[in-house]
């Protein structure tokens, strides 16, 4: 059994147990809680950011929700907005980092469509923030053409308002970034960037922020902002993670809130006309 394989497997065993504390805990009847209430949302009183073309070839060729037609595809990014939802919610937590341990192994490929899913739930708004400062990818990845990103805002020369832009899919804003900085990890720990957080998590309706972060492997990014979102989002890749590299990321990781791991080009297909 490989690395990866064991990897899944703890993590599931672990889920499996959690799941089964909770339902006894739930059975009980002083336990019960209420099914969450969701209060309508006022369009008028929703701010419109900035409109933006996506170009439609280029998210077909980058494989971005909703241009996938692979129905297998599809199938998983719906659990994984699914589990990933039903996580935050019991928690009320609202912002993940997606990190991988080198380059390559699709971490912001996750972040887009991952941030796409939860977005067409009709009652979830989503902010999607490319918080890779050396390799900024988000709007490329989209085909967007944007005046001003992240990185600006980061070195004073532009305001929240913009760099947040509205790729026309419906809940979903996005904060690209076409600037690399040189000492990133000094960014992240910054005043400046402090003020873009607080002024995305006071954004009404409230949105679940997605950070698309370096990996993790390749600098302290990662470490230095990992403490200031709810939980950690890993993505690894079937054939292309080290396993030196993983065995590096589970030591970084313990001082972490992981709250997921994500198994990327696995060779495992079910055929099956259903499932």
């Amino acid at each position: 059994m490989s690395l990866i394989e064991t990897a899944i497997k703890k993590i599931q065993a672990s889920a499996n147990a959690q799941a089964q504390t909770s339902l006894a805990t739930n059975n009980a009847p002083a336990a019960r809680k209420a099914a969450p209430k969701f209060e309508p949302v006022d369009p008028t009183k929703i701010r419109q950011f900035r409109r933006v073309s996506a170009d439609a070839e280029a998210m077909e060729r980058n494989c971005i929700l909703p241009q996938v037609t692979d129905q297998a595809a599809l199938r998983g990014y719906k659990i994984l907005r699914t589990r990933i939802g039903q996580r935050l919610a019991a928690n009320n937590w609202r912002s993940i980092a997606v990190t991988g341990t080198e380059s390559g192994q699709g971490k912001t490929l996750t972040a887009i469509n991952l941030s796409i899913a939860l977005a067409q739930d009709p009652n979830t708004y989503v902010f999607l923030v490319d918080l890779d400062l050396q390799r900024p990818q988000i709007a490329s990845y989209f085909g967007m053409k944007v005046e001003r990103g992240l990185g600006d805002y980061l070195v004073g020369e532009a305001e929240l308002d913009d760099i947040v832009y509205n790729p026309s899919i419906e809940r979903l804003a996005v904060v690209p970034n076409t600037r690399v900085l040189e000492h990133s990890s000094d960014f992240l720990a910054s005043p400046r960037m402090m003020e873009l957080e607080s002024s995305l998590n006071a954004e009404s309706p409230k949105r679940i922020i997605i950070y698309d972060m370096p990996p993790l492997l390749l600098s302290d990014d990662v470490l230095t902002f990992a403490p200031r979102v709810d939980g950690l989002l890993m993505v690894i890749s079937e054939g292309h993670t080290a396993r030196a590299s993983l065995e590096r990321s589970k030591e970084l990781l313990a001082e972490m809130n992981l709250i997921g791991v994500v198994l990327n080009r696995s060779s495992e297909h079910n055929d099956s006309p259903y499932y």
